[in-house]
């Protein structure tokens, strides 16, 4: 209880709350992007049971988050499975109408599960940070920001509903998220700290291979339920 009076522990508090509102924004988009294709009730179902995965997962990679970002190639293979997983949100569905609801539900839950351990490899640091070492503190704060999450993805996914538009941006977000982490990673730190103002190319790159690659994908699959409607 003496913890719960200091005005330490309300500070460190709030600190993680700030980081955790302003880190989970592509999260969110992540999240929208998944369950956008489920029928209304799946969506929640979706929405809920990935961010708490999520958040589960999170609190345990900050335990060893400083580990594990020190290891050479981890974030060039987070960065490759991100865009893998950001053409795949982005050319929709490939011949999924025939399976069967909770199939679907299970594909969109782990994809957003997956999809917030890969891009939480940096943003876990600042949470630690503001913990410092302290576990309750570290458990509440993360637990607080479910909601935020939760009501996050929710608000976008309406806004995606009226303007399809986003989910291009949406899935762009994922490949400058992977072109970050993958400049960032120990094993070309000596090349990139001497190379610090192309730090830019790999994000606008990595976002532009997401939308190319996604939109042609989605395109192919179009003209394939086309001939096989026809």
């Amino acid at each position: 209880m003496t913890m719960l009076t200091s005005p330490e522990f309300w500070l460190a508090l709030s600190q993680i709350i700030l980081i955790n509102i302003v880190l989970s924004g592509d999260n969110a988009v992540v999240i929208a992007l998944a369950s956008r294709s489920l029928p209304p009730q799946q969506q929640k179902m979706a929405i809920l049971a990935g961010s708490v995965g999520a958040i589960v997962l999170r609190i345990v990679l900050t335990f060893f988050a400083v580990y594990l970002l020190s290891l050479p190639y981890l974030k060039l293979a987070g960065a490759a499975l991100l865009l893998w997983i950001g053409i795949g949100l982005l050319k929709g569905e490939d011949g999924d109408e025939d399976l069967e609801g909770h199939s679907n539900l299970a594909a969109a839950i782990k994809t957003i599960i997956v999809a917030d351990l890969v891009m939480s490899l940096d943003n876990v640091i600042g949470v630690a940070a503001a913990a410092k070492g302290n576990i309750v503190l570290l458990v509440v704060g993360l637990a607080v920001s479910i909601p935020l999450i939760i009501y996050g993805s929710t608000l976008i996914l309406k806004v995606m509903t009226r303007f399809p538009i986003i989910i291009t941006f949406g899935a762009a977000l994922l490949g400058w998220v992977a072109g970050e982490m993958a400049f960032s990673d120990p094993s070309i730190h000596t090349w990139a700290e001497s190379h610090h103002n192309l730090h830019l190319i790999p994000p606008v790159l990595c976002a532009m291979l997401v939308v190319a690659v996604g939109k042609w994908m989605q395109s192919r699959n179009a003209g394939a339920r086309v001939e096989h409607a026809s």
